[in-house]
């Protein structure tokens, strides 16, 4: 027997409400001339209200069990402690001011990182990023094909995705109209000019796009990709259904994200009590919720050659309310780590079937990271299902962005023997530094007083 496909029960359900709110009105016409004279005056505006709330209903319950989710967070909304008198924003920028940095390993390792999702990119459309240090400009050709380009024109330094436009294959410039070229940015037109000088062109990045999302190559001496970002076949076949994601700035080398991972002690201290008690750390332990804990097993292990460049986290989590567990929410994940910017999460719940979250980590300055965590999953289960974890898993990652925006980098740090495969962790995220990686340089001002 096939399982209930909740989505098209909640479109037929939509259109049975629609066609009731609309016989509603049509009919309240009618049985006006029916009521009172002294009624009549409240009967027609009572109508419409009850309208109004069957149609929000309608809206919220979509919204609720088959709209994707979207919790997008700004540089300054996650991971601060609020203060009376005092802006978010204000708080953040004091914390990134006074914070001590540590001695730090370079701030942009080689390897592959997202730039945005293809869904985000319409044919034809161009889009302004900031990421690695860099402007980029984001475009889709009028043949569909995604190119990343520097920014800035070398006529005049005219930011090419600010007012700039797609002309087949080539982003033109809003300044004078020249034209490159988006496979090699290459000059291909100036409309002035006789003839294009051969050296006019930008820097293209090498890209690719896969698995809806839009991936440019990073190294810092220009070498060309050793390894690949795999293909994840429920995606690409749409076997597993997009639900929703979110996106977190965070205030910290992009390492110490990934090193959670090998820092298994953290998951028992940190991410044991119930999500009900929030993401404040000052109050995260409170009685009120303690009847429900999350449990940890976790194995953390580099990956062999040819794979060198990946790693591998297994997760048992499990639930327990009033000290009892309830097998039916136990969940197995694979979390693999492809390089430093890519993580696939894929989790299996007996009971509410199997998805796949994908991490994108990606540098927009030394101390500045841009986290999306996107959730893919069963098409026959409710897309609510689906919305909920993800933002369970919000919840649990926005516990440790609170540590993160407030840490500091310790280079030789002080470990015991359980805190060892920390220390294999970063011997592995190593080999995604070269001799040139870039580090961070700053100028601090003294005063005199």
């Amino acid at each position: 027997m096939e399982r209930l496909n909740i989505s098209s029960l909640l479109k037929t359900s939509g259109v049975l409400l629609v066609s009731l709110i609309a016989g509603l009105l049509l009919t309240g016409r009618h049985l006006a001339d029916f009521v009172p004279v002294d009624g009549a005056a409240l009967f027609r505006p009572a109508l419409c209200v009850l309208s109004g709330l069957l149609l929000f209903a309608l809206v919220w319950l979509y919204r609720l069990m088959c709209a994707p989710m979207a919790l997008l967070r700004g540089a300054d909304e996650a991971g601060y402690i609020t203060q009376a008198g005092r802006t978010r924003a204000q708080i953040a920028n004091e914390v990134r001011r006074r914070r001590k940095t540590g001695d730090l390993p370079p701030v942009y390792p080689n390897g592959w990182y997202r730039v945005l999702d293809s869904d985000m990119l319409a044919r034809g459309e161009v889009k302004n990023v900031t990421m690695l240090g860099e402007q980029v400009a984001v475009f889709r050709g009028e043949d569909g094909q995604a190119h990343v380009v520097d920014a800035y024109c070398p006529h005049l330094g005219a930011n090419l995705a600010v007012g700039g436009r797609v002309v087949g294959g080539c982003i033109e410039c809003p300044f004078h109209g020249w034209q490159f070229r988006g496979e090699d940015g290459k000059c291909m037109h100036i409309p002035y000019a006789e003839k294009v000088p051969e050296f006019a062109q930008i820097k293209p990045w090498l890209s690719c796009e896969l698995n809806g999302m839009v991936l440019v190559w990073y190294h810092c001496d220009g070498m060309d990709p050793t390894w690949q970002i795999p293909e994840q076949e429920e995606i690409t076949l749409k076997k597993w259904i997009y639900r929703g994601r979110t996106e977190h700035f965070i205030n910290c080398h992009i390492q110490e994200i990934p090193e959670n991972a090998a820092d298994i002690a953290h998951l028992s201290h940190l991410h044991t009590p119930s999500i009900l008690s929030g993401v404040d750390l000052r109050y995260t332990n409170s009685k009120v919720w303690d009847f429900v804990r999350h449990h940890w097993e976790v194995v953390w292990s580099p990956e062999p050659e040819p794979h060198k460049h990946c790693s591998r986290m297994l997760v048992k989590h499990w639930l327990t309310i009033f000290r009892r567990r309830f097998p039916l929410l136990d969940m197995d994940v694979v979390a693999r780590q492809v390089g430093p910017g890519v993580v696939f999460m894929t989790f299996d719940l007996s009971f509410l079937g199997r998805g796949l979250i994908v991490q994108c980590v990606t540098p927009v300055e030394p101390l500045l990271q841009c986290v999306s965590h996107s959730i893919f999953y069963q098409a026959n289960v409710p897309a609510i299902v689906p919305k909920f974890i993800l933002r369970a898993e919000c919840t649990q990652f926005e516990r440790d962005l609170m540590i993160w925006n407030y840490k500091k980098y310790v280079s030789k740090p002080l470990l015991v023997k359980e805190d060892s495969a920390i220390q294999r962790h970063r011997r592995w995220f190593s080999q995604f530094y070269s001799e040139n990686s870039p580090r961070l340089s700053f100028q601090q001002n003294q005063l005199d007083w």
